[in-house]
């Protein structure tokens, strides 16, 4: 399993996980035209999707998806909420697409791949991150929340690697640029995860899960060196024995265990 991060932060988010069989994306919020433009550049083949995972409905993740998911011919996966949103409110197009509901905790199957949702905590209709199983590797992509749960730690525990938000720097969001009520919004618990409270999950996980990018950052409030910085600390004697990638709005990509080259 291969996880490439063709975009991640407020201007759009977009991941290509590739396994044996087949391959997912998560969210479609570029462009149709620049996820496969950047696809191509990172030597990926669109013919290998076999469907779009979609968290929530805002537009940094759903963009492209109404085109995208058309082009390649794949059903789309979502929470009703989340479906009901972007159906009824944000497609311009009349065209049919393939759109399936997908429940919390309720396990469903795309080729090789086994997928189940969990329920993040942000403001949209009903927003949902993802535990992905191929064979006997697990795959935990959790953004765009403004709390980690017990219940997200417990899955997330079980995981090859994950794929976590470390969204802004706490005093960077203070002495920022945005008016009071958007940084109220983004402290919130269905807001944003901070650095720390990234962090703070880390420190939880332990050694347990052995692969993290970390997800998401603002242009504004973060930088990835306070990122890494925050992880770091958080981690702790950990660090040295995990391999932690920041994720950025051009994209990264990373290996799962069996696969990467140590």
């Amino acid at each position: 399993m291969r996880c490439t991060i063709l975009a991640s932060g407020s201007k759009g988010n977009c991941v290509y996980l590739e396994g044996t069989g087949g391959a997912l994306l998560i969210d479609a919020g570029l462009s149709a035209k620049e996820t496969l433009h950047r696809m191509n550049t990172a030597s990926l083949d669109a013919g290998r999707i076999e469907a779009v995972l979609v968290t929530h409905e805002h537009g940094d993740h759903v963009r492209g998806l109404d085109v995208l998911a058309r082009h390649l011919d794949v059903p789309v996966y979502a929470t009703e909420g989340t479906l009901h949103d972007f159906l009824c409110h944000r497609r311009t197009s009349d065209k049919p697409i393939d759109s399936n509901v997908c429940r919390y905790q309720e396990l469903f199957e795309i080729g090789d791949f086994s997928v189940e949702p969990f329920a993040t905590s942000h403001d949209a209709a009903e927003p949902c991150g993802y535990i992905i199983r191929e064979n006997d590797l697990t795959l935990g992509y959790c953004t765009d929340t403004g709390i980690i749960t017990p219940h997200m730690l417990d899955l997330l525990g079980l995981c090859d690697a994950i794929v976590l938000e470390s969204n802004h720097c706490p005093d960077m969001l203070q002495n920022g640029p945005y008016p009071e009520s958007l940084k109220r919004r983004i402290r919130s618990k269905r807001g944003h995860l901070s650095n720390i409270a990234a962090a703070r999950c880390l420190q939880t996980l332990g050694k347990d899960v052995p692969q993290v990018i970390l997800a998401h950052l603002s242009e504004i409030n973060n930088t990835p060196a306070r990122v890494m910085s925050t992880a770091r600390e958080g981690l702790g004697l950990f660090f040295e024995e995990k391999t932690v990638v920041i994720a950025t709005q051009c994209g990264t990509s990373f290996s799962c265990p069996q696969c990467i080259k140590l």
